[in-house]
């Protein structure tokens, strides 16, 4: 396949991730959490739809992971920083188990417990996309800002997973961490997808 194609295909993977983990983050999760039993008792289409979502994500996670791979594989870090993405992948699908369970719970409390348990599975699965995102920040080295920002997003989702089993007192700095994850890794991947667009595979 051409690098070119290869490109798009990744670049589209990228924004289809995007789109559908805010949807199933931010509107669905967050939900969830500020009224559990109503929402998943009248909002339960929503937060099956929330559940489709994040397996779309699962399997354009892959769909990435597959494209960078063929379009960077002459470099030696290729396949490593590959399999670390398959490996938040499958995590992350692990983690959503949590959720259809969520759907048949009658309590609040039992509710919260499932989302808590997807939390922590999906955390464990961004400490190796950290590492991904700090291999790939290395294996594409230019455009170099896109490349530092990868590598920086990488750290920080290392950072704040470890301080989450760390910092018994973590929710008084998550605001802090959410900034530090958030601002890099928002600017580095969206400016890599849309990189992979414009002008990634060209000559």
């Amino acid at each position: 396949m051409k690098p070119r194609t290869l490109s798009i295909i990744a670049g589209c993977s990228y924004l289809v991730i995007f789109f559908a983990a805010i949807f199933a983050n931010f509107f669905v999760i967050e939900s969830i959490l500020k009224d559990p039993l109503v929402t998943i008792q009248q909002d339960h289409v929503m937060v099956r739809f929330g559940i489709l979502a994040f397996l779309v994500t699962v399997v354009f996670d892959v769909i990435v992971a597959w494209a960078l791979y063929e379009l960077y594989r002459t470099n030696k870090f290729s396949a490593l920083s590959t399999l670390f993405r398959m490996m938040h992948a499958a995590i992350m699908g692990v983690a959503v188990f949590a959720l259809p369970v969520a759907l048949e719970s009658n309590t609040g409390q039992e509710i919260l417990k499932q989302i808590d348990i997807f939390n922590i599975i999906w955390l464990i699965g961004l400490f190796f996309f950290g590492i991904h995102l700090i291999l790939l920040g290395v294996i594409i080295a230019k455009p170099r800002i896109i490349a530092v920002f990868l590598t920086i997003a990488g750290i920080m989702y290392m950072v704040d997973t470890s301080a989450h089993f760390l910092l018994p007192n973590y929710e008084e700095y998550s605001t802090i961490f959410l900034a530090l994850v958030a601002i890099p890794s928002i600017i580095g991947e969206m400016a890599f997808a849309i990189w992979l667009l414009v002008k990634g595979g060209k000559a």
